[in-house]
């Protein structure tokens, strides 16, 4: 499986301009790029929770999408589309003429690491042919900024604001992918959309085209939420990846590979202070802060790496 870019953007768009998300959101190429994944000749059934992209791209009768959408609740969107699948599925059996049709679920950290954690694990257990993917912007953005559990250390939201006592939230992010890894399905990884299209790009493909249930978790970037000028998209995403907070990695049958270890690992300081939503972590007195951030990083990453030499 390879992947050019001229080729690839000469694919069918298959999310419409003209859609409301932010401008600087991680969301937009990240959808883009998963929908080109879906070859011309096949067909798509995405079902999206409530979230910033299904408000954003659907608003009755109008849709972005040009596949077939149906918007789930928060909590349920994994159970829609593995029901959806066993009726296709079922179709097939019968020896109806169906088309080839990829089954797609799609949902925010809230609606993913929190609200729908029982749906997601049900479905996967169930090891149903379909694609769930998690848009992760690291909080409940679409309803005003909230804490998710997604959320990472002292970072500041509208339920974790930053006072004399506490420094924004106290607890640090949840690990989903190593849960979901846990279900043994047969393909699970970490991707974010800009600074390396290829790894999106071939991630996407991978999961869409293997047989089961396949995981992706995807950072997405959030301008309102994070507190970072429109225009530091990519910058933002590059650095997630050069100071280790998002690892690359994917993890096929069981086996984990990590796909980029950068070649001077960036200190997270550099990744922090173009958020806003870190800025008291500057303050003096606070220095603490940043220490215990980079230690929890450091500490994830060498658990990442450990996982990679151990896959052969």
């Amino acid at each position: 499986m390879s992947y050019n870019l001229k080729e690839w953007s000469k694919r069918p768009e298959r999310l419409t301009g003209g859609h409301r998300l932010c401008a600087g959101c991680g969301a937009t190429p990240v959808m883009r790029t998963l929908m080109r994944a879906v070859k011309p000749e096949d067909f798509a059934v995405v079902s999206c929770a409530t979230s910033c992209l299904e408000v954003s791209t659907f608003l009755y009768p109008y849709t972005a999408w040009k596949d077939s959408f149906i918007h789930s609740a928060f909590e349920n969107v994994a159970a829609t589309i593995s029901g959806i699948e066993a009726t296709y599925v079922a179709k097939k059996r019968k020896g109806e003429d169906v088309p080839n049709t990829k089954f797609i679920a799609i949902a925010g950290d809230g609606g993913t690491y929190d609200i729908g954690l029982q749906a997601l694990s049900g479905a996967l257990e169930r090891n149903h042919d379909m694609v769930y993917v998690c848009y992760d912007n690291g909080a409940y953005m679409n309803t005003g900024i909230q804490r998710s559990s997604s959320t990472p250390s002292y970072a500041a939201t509208s339920t974790t604001p930053v006072g004399s006592e506490v420094p924004g939230k106290i607890h640090p992010k949840k690990d989903l992918t190593r849960i979901v890894m846990g279900h043994n399905i047969p393909y699970v990884a970490q991707t974010l959309p800009l600074g390396n299209f290829k790894d999106l790009g071939e991630k996407c493909e991978k999961a869409l085209y293997c047989e089961g249930s396949a995981f992706l978790n995807i950072l997405a970037p959030c301008p309102r939420g994070w507190r970072y000028e429109t225009h530091r998209l990519m910058e933002m995403a590059k650095l997630a990846v050069e100071t280790c907070v998002w690892p690359l990695f994917e993890v096929v049958e069981g086996k984990l590979t990590l796909n980029y270890t950068p070649k001077n690992k960036l200190p997270v300081v550099e990744y922090l202070k173009l958020q806003g939503r870190f800025s008291h972590m500057f303050a003096k007195g606070n220095e603490h802060l940043i220490e215990e951030y980079q230690a929890e990083v450091d500490r994830d990453w060498e658990l990442v790496q450990n996982l990679n030499e151990m896959k052969a």
